[in-house]
Formats: C-alpha cells, sequence, structure tokens
C-alpha cells in the first residue's frame, strides 16, 4: 500500500509540473504500473475476502465438531453411569442370592442335624403265636433311648439367632437365655454358636448375676477356643466378672490372657488399662 501511495504521488507531481505538460513514455508507464498496482491490489482485497469466508467456514465446521464431541462424551459419561447403575444392581442381587444361598445351607444343614439325631425306629414286638403259655411273661421291651435334644426342622438358624438377639437387645435377658440355649442345642456347629454362648453370659452378666455370667464366659473359651474375637471379648468379660465377684488375682489373669493372647484386639487395650487400674490399688 505505501508503494502504490508512493507511485500515486509521483504521477500527481509529475502531472501537476510543467516539464511534464505533455504526455511522454515514462509517463504513461508509470500510469500503467499504477493501473497495474490497483489491480494487484483489488485482486488482494478479493482473496483477503475469500480467506475470511473460508476462515469462517473453517470455524464454524469446528465448532460443529466440538459440540458433535461435546454430545459423543455426554452420551458416554452417560452410558457408563447407565452400567455403573446396573452393575450396582447387579452386585446388591448377588449378595442377596449368596444370603440366601448361605441361608438355605444353613437350613440344609440343620435338617441333616435333625436327621441324625432323630430317635431310631421303635421296634414293635410280635404278638405271641396262639396256644402258647398265657402265664408265660411277655419278653421285656427293649431298653429306652436316651432322649436326643429337640431340633426345630424348617426353622432357619438366622431367623432363631436373629430373634434371641432381638430379646437380648430389648433387655429381655430371661428369654434371650432361652432362645440363644435351643439355639445352641439346635445348631452346636455353627459359627454363630460362640456368640449366642457370649450373649449367654452378657445377659447374665447385665442381670448382675455373676456366678452364672462366670461360668457362661468360661464356656464360651473351653467350647469355641479357634474364635479368636468372640475370645478376646470373653477373656474381658470375665476379667470384669471376677472384678464383681471380688477375685481380683482371677481378673488380673483374665485381663493378662487378652493382652498375651489377643494383643491386636481392641479388648486387649482395655485390659491393658484395667490392668494399670488394679495395680494401682
Amino acid at each position: 500500500m505505501k508503494k502504490i501511495t508512493a507511485l500515486l504521488l509521483a504521477g500527481l507531481a509529475l502531472s501537476a509540473s510543467p516539464v511534464w505538460a505533455g504526455p511522454n513514455k515514462e509517463y504513461l508507464q508509470l500510469l500503467a504500473e499504477i493501473r497495474m498496482l490497483q489491480e494487484q491490489n483489488a485482486q488482494l482485497q478479493q482473496l483477503f475476502g475469500t480467506l475470511q469466508d473460508a476462515l469462517k467456514a473453517f470455524s464454524s465446521k469446528l465448532d460443529d465438531q466440538a459440540a458433535s464431541n461435546r454430545k459423543a462424551t455426554a452420551d458416554q459419561t452417560l452410558a457408563i453411569n447407565n452400567i455403573g447403575d446396573t452393575v450396582r444392581v447387579l452386585r446388591e442381587k448377588a449378595d442377596d442370592t449368596n444370603v440366601r444361598i448361605s441361608t438355605v445351607a444353613q437350613e440344609i444343614q440343620a435338617l441333616r442335624q435333625a436327621i441324625a439325631s432323630a430317635p431310631p425306629p421303635q421296634v414293635v414286638t410280635p404278638a405271641a403265636p396262639t396256644g402258647t403259655d398265657p402265664s408265660a411273661q411277655p419278653a421285656a421291651p427293649p431298653p429306652a433311648a436316651s432322649q436326643p435334644p429337640v431340633v426345630l426342622i424348617g426353622v432357619s438358624p438366622q431367623r432363631m439367632f436373629e430373634s434371641a438377639y432381638d430379646d437380648f437387645t430389648a433387655n429381655r435377658y430371661d428369654t434371650a437365655i432361652k432362645g440363644f440355649e435351643l439355639f445352641i442345642q439346635t445348631f452346636p456347629r455353627l459359627p454363630q454358636a460362640a456368640d449366642a454362648q457370649f450373649n449367654i453370659g452378657a445377659s447374665y452378666y447385665n442381670q448382675d448375676k455373676w456366678t452364672e455370667a462366670r461360668d457362661a464366659f468360661q464356656l464360651v473359651t473351653t467350647q469355641y477356643p479357634q474364635n479368636a474375637d468372640i475370645n478376646a471379648q470373653a477373656w474381658f468379660k470375665l476379667g470384669q466378672t471376677y472384678e464383681q465377684l471380688k477375685q481380683v488375682d482371677l481378673a488380673k489373669k483374665a485381663y493378662e490372657t487378652v493382652v498375651q493372647k489377643y494383643a491386636t484386639s481392641f479388648q486387649a487395650t482395655q485390659a491393658a488399662q484395667a490392668l494399670q487400674r488394679l495395680n494401682r490399688r
């Protein structure tokens, strides 16, 4: 643009000068160059306009592509969220199914125990044949078999335990004790039997029946030694029970057992604090 302006000014100066009053070759050539530059300028303007249109079209395509990408991302996010919800629902259904399978397995085991502990069929003694001596003494009946434990066939172990535990949490301790005892009698091999025995001791403890509580907690430690969690609790409660019975030495031994054998349990911290308290006396 500066070159064009300079040429135009030079042309005007030449045309105004009296020396260049008449047309000559150089003047015509200068005018031709000016026209050529004007045409090139027009072409450049046209090309610039074309480039602007192309840039606008490209920007529009970029906007459309960005909008399409945003929509695709939103659709993918929605699909992922839907998949996550579906997985969560399936997981909940799987957990529920596992619980049902476990309940059915417990019921099957209960039925097996019931069948195994059912009394043998009674043997019916045939009647004496006709013509025998009526004064003969009848055969002595077979000795009565020992009475098997009462087994409630068809009762879910989980329901039986939860029913007794509901009584325990509602402070109906006598009813809870009977329920837990029935559970242990019916399902002695289930893992919850140890919890049931501990809850029997806790029921007696909450009623200030220290001797019964002591005996119940001792049964936990002797009958279910493989259950570390419940044993840590039972030994700690046994120590508390010995304190109520004024048997401090036995209480210390119980607390020491918790600290030594179940050092990683929560009850170990409580037992250590109880030992410090007793040692300060």
